[in-house]
Formats: C-alpha cells, sequence, structure tokens
C-alpha cells in the first residue's frame, strides 16, 4: 500500500493510519518535492504536475512495487497516471483531493497560486507558518484539518520551506507549471480504469467539496465513493481509524490474487 501526501506534507502526515495498516500490509510513503522534501532538486527538473506523476510512477518502477494499491491525498497527482502509467497500480483509493476542475482548489489554493507568479510574495506567504495561530486559520492550514493541527507538526511540515530557498523554488515550479485544467484533462483517461477504487471524502471538506468526489467516484467504472465523517481534507489526521475501516472494508471486497 503506497500512502502519498499532498502539498506541503511529509510521510508523518500519515502516521497514525501507516502504524495502523502495518500490521496487515507493507506500507510504503514517498515523499515528493512539493514543499516537505529534505533536498532541492535539480534546476531543470520537471516540477509540474505531470512531472510528479512521473516520479511516483518512477518510485514504483525502482522498488519494483506489483498489485499497489495507492492512496492519494491532496493533490492529484495519481489522477494523472490512469491510462499512461497505471500498470502497477492494482486499488486506487483517492481521498480528498483535487480534481475535475476544482483547481487550484479553494481559497487556500487559489491564493499559493497566485503568489508563486508574484516575485517575493510566496516567500512572504510562506512565513506565516513561522506562527501556529496564523497557520491554523480557516484560511490557511486550519481550514485543511478539523482537529487541532499540533505546533510540532506544522514545523515538520513547514520547516524546510522555511529554511530552504531550493525547497521554495522547488514549490514555485510546480504551483506555476502547473495547468489549471490538469485535472480535468486527466479525468478524460479514468473511464479506462476498470480496476476497483474508492473515493474516501471528508464529509466536512470545504476546500475540496464532496459534490466533487461524488463526480470523479463517477467517472470511475468500479468505484465505491464513501465519505470519512469529522474530516475535512487531511482525513489521514483528522480521523484515521475511519479512513482504516474503509481501506480494509475495501481490500477486503476486491481481494488480489493470493489474498483473502
Amino acid at each position: 500500500m503506497v500512502l502519498v501526501p499532498g502539498l506541503g506534507f511529509d510521510a508523518s502526515v500519515w502516521d497514525e493510519v501507516a502504524s495502523g495498516l502495518r500490521s496487515d500490509f507493507r506500507v510504503l510513503i514517498p515523499v515528493l518535492p512539493i514543499g516537505s522534501h529534505r533536498r532541492p532538486m535539480r534546476p531543470d527538473a520537471d516540477l509540474s504536475a505531470h512531472g510528479i506523476a512521473a516520479l511516483l510512477a518512477e518510485f514504483m518502477d525502482r522498488m519494483d512495487l506489483r498489485e499497489v494499491t495507492l492512496v492519494q491525498n491532496d493533490t492529484g497527482t495519481a489522477q494523472l497516471l490512469i491510462g499512461v502509467r497505471d500498470d502497477r497500480i492494482a486499488r486506487l483509493v483517492l481521498t480528498s483531493c483535487e480534481a475535475l476542475d476544482n483547481y487550484p482548489p479553494g481559497f487556500q489554493g487559489r491564493t499559493l497560486h497566485r503568489a508563486s507568479g508574484i516575485p517575493g510574495a510566496l516567500f512572504l506567504l510562506i512565513q506565516s507558518f513561522r506562527f501556529p495561530a496564523l497557520a491554523r486559520m480557516q484560511t490557511s492550514l486550519g481550514g485543511m484539518a478539523k482537529r487541532r493541527l499540533p505546533k510540532e507538526a506544522i514545523a515538520r511540515w513547514y520547516g524546510q520551506l522555511l529554511t530552504s530557498r531550493g525547497i521554495r523554488r522547488d514549490l514555485a515550479k510546480f504551483l506555476r507549471g502547473t495547468e489549471p485544467d490538469c485535472c480535468l484533462k486527466a479525468a478524460e483517461n479514468l473511464s479506462s480504469f476498470t480496476r476497483p477504487a474508492l473515493i474516501a471524502w471528508g464529509a466536512e471538506d470545504r476546500m475540496m467539496p464532496s459534490a466533487t468526489g461524488r463526480r470523479l467516484a463517477a467517472l470511475l467504472p468500479n468505484a465505491r465513493y464513501a465519505e470519512i465523517p469529522d474530516a475535512r481534507t487531511l482525513v489521514q489526521f483528522d480521523n484515521p481509524a475511519a479512513l482504516m475501516a474503509e481501506l480494509r472494508l475495501f481490500t477486503k471486497e476486491n481481494p488480489l490474487p493470493g489474498e483473502g
């Protein structure tokens, strides 16, 4: 099971879910270069959404992962692999994430996108993460989670952006290089994915509306839609127990060869 963090989050955002699943699954969490990575990418690296999706595919290739249950949160990276490089994906799980015409998503996404195009603006915006009270505002990171975000988690997730010019450059490249209609174009391939899919959406998500999740599920031929109660975008942080229950049910209903 490959758990993919979203924009600005590292593997720790999946800690509770990963710990709960490791008794039954081999769990891997790649940290993609979209804000919480530790080493800046080369200046010529393709950090558009398609470039990031290619890195996710390369990760699965290099690890020689087969029959992967791919679980994505927040960003729309996994969707860009469907119909292009999805041969290693046996089961797909999309939790609250960018999809269809919801990009950039919500006030937070639009603000980041605009700031990336103004010299110095992204740097100034990121400085707010030095102060937990500002980060917890509904118009910032706090709008993505119903639970109170620990200051230690905020510092871990955004520490690299605050201290590394190279990491900020990489994030800006992703924001500027991702076309607003990338998820909408990717949706044209979703009907080709006939393997099992689960759309697990935060019931109280404001940035990624439930209507988007339902539309996404309708485009996948073999998908089930489920809402995670008491959760916003960070479903794995807000209600890890409910998400784990849905993942276990999903994998039980859709066993792979040798399972069950």
